[in-house]
């Protein structure tokens, strides 16, 4: 009897409609997916270790040069809308590879930015074609990666994502030292296009995974992807999931203990401490996936916030601090690919780069809201913003609860 039943389940494999004839390459597409989601997604963090130095270049002030990357986040967040359904219609692939050239031409003309509005107009530009990267990569993998290899395909791209705020800044801090602001750009520029070569290499073109359609459907499926409650939820979630991790840091920087706040050498090296969280649970990952997603997002933000309240009492001793957030990024770090790896599970083939984008929009929102919840409770002081942090982080889990029924009624 289990003859017919393996031949069933043989016969129903080969005719699923994501399924290419052959799997891509796991390990070649996930180095090259998560070094690109380290220069590109970390090119919003970049000007934040350039601040003073664009600042007296530009004639104007460190505080207005933040615009900066103000900026290019909320272009950054807009361009997820645009990638997303342009690459359901035209392939991963080819959004990437746009997406390169048009970065690799806005990220030099940054170099030459002669005042401070010509540098945030350049840095929207810049944000808008880094953009068509991430919400591709992710509909990559869900097209092109094995299952069995996609859950630490995810998170190591999201993890890259997330140690790319700490590993840019850093990156632009000594090239700007060695040289300066503007010939990190143009570095930067030079570096973008020599990943054109591998990709072009390494991925594969489009599949024919499901109704193609004009450019017009595929921008008309983002509605009803917002009107299923359980995913409007799932993107809720991402947006306090992310302004969390933004205001943690920032709140470190402006309100956190007198040896760090204030002294932004001392919070790039909190930040940094972080990395190795962000190194483990890549590693993790085979073993993570014994947990379903849902069930994985779930407890990753209910661990988020159990370190975001520790870290609340621990304002005055910084090793302790360090230590809980080292575990409020791992959470961050394994709940970002459970969210994305539920999404996935809900959305139908040809409407996942719409879905991904929509998840990457509300990352960068999340992102953007950060600073400026830190910046509006500063007078709760440390351990009140992370105290109001950690009740968002709880809200999140709330949002994220109902994913763990049954997903075809969402």
């Amino acid at each position: 009897m289990s003859q017919p039943s393996v031949s069933l389940r043989a016969t129903t494999r080969h005719s699923t409609s994501d399924q290419p004839p052959t799997w891509a390459p796991a390990l070649a597409t996930i180095a090259l997916l998560t070094a690109l989601g380290v220069l590109m997604a970390g090119q919003m963090y970049t000007v934040l270790a350039l601040l003073h130095p664009m600042a007296a270049s530009l004639g104007t002030t460190p505080g207005q040069a933040t615009w900066t990357a103000t900026a290019f986040g909320f272009a950054y967040a807009a361009g997820f809308l645009l990638a997303g359904p342009l690459a359901d219609r035209y392939g991963s692939r080819a959004v990437i590879t746009t997406g390169l050239v048009a970065a690799t031409a806005a990220t030099a003309a940054v170099s030459v930015a002669p005042d401070l509005p010509t540098a945030v107009v350049l840095r929207s530009v810049q944000g808008l074609t880094a953009a068509a990267f991430a919400p591709s990569a992710l509909s990559y993998v869900a097209h092109h990666i094995a299952p069995r290899h996609r859950g630490t395909a995810l998170t190591c791209i999201t993890s890259g994502m997330l140690a790319a705020a700490v590993i840019m800044q850093i990156s632009a801090q000594a090239v700007a030292a060695l040289l300066d602001w503007r010939a990190f750009f143009l570095v930067t520029s030079a570096v973008i296009a020599l990943f054109l070569l591998p990709v072009r290499r390494v991925l594969r073109p489009a599949l024919h995974h499901g109704p193609r359609g004009g450019l017009l459907q595929a921008f008309s499926g983002m509605p009803r992807l917002l009107r299923r409650p359980r995913l409007a939820a799932l993107y809720l979630s991402t947006v306090t999931l992310m302004s969390a991790f933004v205001a943690v840091y920032t709140a470190v920087a402006v309100a956190g203990p007198p040896s760090i706040a204030g002294n932004s050498s001392a919070v790039l090296v909190l930040r940094a401490s972080a990395l190795p969280a962000l190194v483990a649970i890549p590693l993790l990952a085979p073993v993570l996936q014994r947990l379903a997603a849902p069930l994985r997002a779930v407890l990753a933000f209910a661990l988020a916030a159990l370190a975001v309240m520790v870290g609340s009492l621990l304002g005055n001793h910084p090793v302790p601090l360090a230590m809980a957030l080292l575990m409020f990024v791992a959470a961050v770090a394994a709940a970002a690919p459970a969210v994305i790896e539920t999404i996935n599970a809900a959305t139908a083939p040809h409407s996942r780069g719409a879905a991904v984008a929509l998840y990457g929009c509300s990352m960068f929102v999340g992102a953007s809201l950060g600073p400026q919840l830190s910046g509006a409770l500063t007078g709760l002081g440390f351990g009140g913003i992370l105290r109001l942090v950690a009740a968002a982080l709880a809200l999140g889990i709330l949002l994220a609860l109902p994913t763990l029924r049954n997903q075809r009624a969402a």
